[in-house]
């Protein structure tokens, strides 16, 4: 699918067309709006924006140019001449990407023009989870909104309000917990299938710091990674491949070492020196395996690694009962083997040590996390060069003149389904989904979507219909982001402060409202109204960015940052966030791995894996639908991927339709032979497997995660998705349904995609 068919002259039925109840507007009724702003026909112009795919912000460049593009203008569809966006390049000074930019940000075009976006207000019609709505009018909307706002009891205990949406630490996000807040409702529930709550947790008892590092790759001399796929899914990866390009060639006649440790060949895995294969769960003791080699050398001292030492029991006494013999119990690699990756730890330095991805999905993610971060302390690579940083913060909340004290803590969404949604507990009245999917990615033993089913009143503000907004009873479509103002701050990926901002892109082709101001519009009508030191969403950041000195000249900072894409440089005292003085937390110990289903019925692990559409809430866009990918080149389908011995001892070969169970579900794929997964392991990307999620992703595979263990972290809640155990046997020949990707263009149906699987 190229983009002179997506973003074209045309009159097709977009999302008016999937909804029934007589919403949609026939089609023989074409009209052709006036252009609502001066066009040059031909002429091209290049505009900042912020990337919002995942929460690396990356800066944008728009290419800005004439089109033709169906439109809804006060609830009538037509045709109207307007600037669109035509391409995303990488933002060339942005510190975080430096002009480059992955493919899901090069993808994202498509979510402004998608023809199944939904592009005015809508109010249920049918019963609930049918997909039945009308269309209304934003006065209706923010009229019926208002009224169910008014009804909520701010006193509430436990709260009437709550909201679910991914984890936003911008303006947009701060801006959302302190209404919530206000209006006695707890903080926004963060909706984040691999989100990194646990090496947040960690970083936080090590080094006061709250947020994932910034690796600096390009200076380090030896990388040893366990689990992190920092050049596919995890982090930044748009930096963190830029560091890494550095580290390999990026220096004369020096070429960084790179060791990865995994049960499944990542992205990341396929381009190292070394490919580890260990038993899940057990990166931990390797890394405190690797620690008491460190030790036993003298290289290194233990109190060189200060707090971070002390959050790791038996530290302190030089790890003892960790020799590399009964590390190899544990992990499955020989003595030798352990000792021969310490030693090059130690001659490599600066050495740097990354974990993310499976290793923190356990229920003991936790200290494996804490014993890396020791092990990183010990080799001297915190705040270093060739080893992790901490991106200054800036407070977002002082920055917006609110007090950071005001917002309630929120739940874990395990904590959140244990205490309000499970049977018989007191659910809350109203609940609004802000562009989260949690029914696709939640396991089926929490049984959310018969939980939300019971709930009074669930609005949602997303811009397409999937799994979790067809129960809403009220939509209140969002602006894409490139038709809205726009900010992020960048956890990691930079050395300096960032803040991503950018103004609109283009005028917004439907509808549709800001979130952002249609909560300042509903604030200021309740009954007993909130008063805000800003009308709109485009004030507050005004404001907010306001705090900031200019970076680059002595000018005005509001009109630097629209021009530049945001704001880079030293934060001054009195928005900086300061590092979390608390203190030492008791020390961690290793436990074993807890998994859910028996070795006997259960023989191998399952490990589903964040894919090109992360947890699926991109599986709608059908570039990223159409990429193959990268290890197996498959596309457009679901596979599991296992070993080849494995599938002989089970009869399976490449294509079978294989049959997965679990103790909690089961779901069918096709088998996809793999020497890159280890014999006790099969795999499955998530993403697919959508029942209701645009033209392009519903019905079309499986989806993983409806088979997983409602095993969680103690620590924080977070999901340990890779905790559970299934069986496989084979139940058919190959059928079609796996795609591979065989060189050349692929022909696909009139509507330019493979008929649904």
């Amino acid at each position: 699918m190229d983009r002179r068919s997506f973003i074209s002259l045309t009159l097709v039925s977009g999302t008016t067309a999937a909804l029934t109840g007589g919403c949609a507007v026939p089609q023989t009724s074409l009209i052709r709006f006036v252009p609502a702003e001066d066009i040059q026909p031909g002429q091209a112009s290049w505009r900042p924006g912020v990337c919002t795919l995942c929460p690396a912000g990356c800066g944008l460049t728009v290419r800005v140019m004439d089109a033709d593009a169906d439109v809804v203008r006060d609830g009538i569809t037509g045709v109207q001449r307007i600037l669109a966006a035509k391409k995303l390049e990488g933002g060339v000074d942005h510190p975080v990407n430096r002009g480059r930019l992955c493919a899901r940000g090069q993808a994202g075009v498509q979510a402004t023009y998608h023809p199944d976006r939904i592009t005015q207000p809508l109010k249920r019609s049918g019963d609930r989870g049918t997909g039945q709505y009308v269309a209304i009018s934003w006065d209706e909307a923010m009229a019926t909104f208002v009224r169910h706002l008014d009804a909520i009891d701010r006193r509430a205990h436990p709260p009437a309000l709550a909201w679910f949406g991914r984890p936003d630490r911008g303006h947009r996000g701060t801006f959302i917990a302190h209404l919530l807040s206000r209006l006695g409702g707890v903080g926004p529930i963060g909706v984040d299938l691999f989100g990194d709550a646990v090496l947040r947790r960690a970083n936080a008892m090590s080094f006061g710091r709250s947020q994932l590092p910034t690796v600096d790759l390009a200076a380090a001399r030896h990388v040893l990674s366990l689990g992190a796929d920092f050049l596919g899914a995890w982090n930044s990866p748009v930096a963190q491949s830029r560091g890494y390009g550095a580290m390999r060639t990026g220096r004369r006649g020096v070429r960084g070492a790179f060791v990865q440790v995994e049960a499944r060949m990542t992205q990341t895995g396929a381009n190292a020196d070394e490919w580890v294969p260990v038993h899940p769960g057990t990166e931990g003791a390797l890394a405190l395996g690797l620690a008491h080699v460190v030790l036993q050398t003298g290289a290194f001292a233990a109190d060189t690694a200060g707090r971070a030492g002390e959050c790791v029991a038996g530290w302190a006494d030089g790890l003892p009962d960790w020799t590399p013999e009964a590390v190899a119990a544990i992990t499955g690699l020989a003595p030798g083997r352990i000792d021969r990756l310490a030693r090059a730890l130690i001659d490599g330095v600066p050495s740097v040590v990354l974990i993310g991805g499976p290793p923190l999905a356990h229920s003991n993610g936790l200290h494996a996390a804490l014993a890396v971060n020791a092990l990183n302390a010990l080799l001297g690579a915190i705040e270093q060069p060739g080893g992790i940083y901490f991106t200054p913060q800036a407070d977002v909340s002082a920055m917006s003149g609110l007090d950071a004290g005001d917002v309630a803590v929120a739940p874990a969404m395990s904590q959140f389904v244990a205490e309000r949604l499970s049977a018989g507990s007191r659910p809350p009245a109203l609940l609004v989904v802000d562009d989260s999917n949690p029914v696709f990615t939640a396991p089926p033993a929490w049984r959310l979507r018969e939980a939300l089913l019971r709930l009074p009143t669930i609005v949602s503000v997303g811009s397409f219909l999937d799994e979790t907004s067809s129960l809403a009873d009220l939509i209140l479509p969002d602006h894409s982001y490139l038709e809205s103002w726009v900010d992020a701050v960048p956890e990691s990926g930079a050395r300096t402060a960032v803040i991503s901002l950018a103004p609109p892109v283009v005028r917004p082709l439907h509808d549709t409202r800001s979130t952002v101001d249609l909560l300042l519009e509903a604030s200021a009508n309740l009954a007993a109204p909130i008063s805000w030191p800003w009308a709109t969403h485009e004030a507050l950041l005004a404001a907010a960015l306001g705090t900031l000195p200019p970076s680059v000249t002595a000018g005005d900072t509001w009109t630097e940052v629209q021009e530049r894409g945001g704001w880079w440089g030293e934060l001054p005292a009195a928005v900086a966030q300061a590092a979390a003085a608390t203190a030492t937390p008791a020390p961690t110990a290793f436990t074993a791995p807890t998994f859910e289903g028996t070795p006997g019925e259960y023989p191998l692990h399952f490990l589903p894996y964040a894919s090109t559409f992360l947890d699926g809430g991109l599986a709608h866009l059908p570039w990223l639908q159409e990429m193959p990918d990268p290890l197996t080149s498959a596309m457009w389908s679901s596979w599991l991927e296992i070993n080849p011995a494995t599938a002989a001892a089970l009869g399976i070969a490449d294509g079978d339709v294989i049959r997965v169970t679990s103790a909690h579900g089961v779901i069918e794929a096709a088998a996809l032979l793999s020497p890159g997964i280890a014999p006790s392991i099969v795999a499955m990307p998530a993403g697919q497997g959508h029942t209701a999620f645009t033209r392009y992703a519903s019905h079309r595979g499986a989806n993983p995660l409806g088979i997983l263990a409602p095993v969680t972290d103690p620590a924080t809640g977070a999901l340990a998705w890779a905790a559970t155990r299934v069986r496989v046997e084979r139940i058919g020949d190959p059928d079609g349904r796996l795609i591979l990707f065989a060189g050349g263009t692929r022909e696909h149906g009139d509507d330019d995609r493979p008929p649904h699987r």
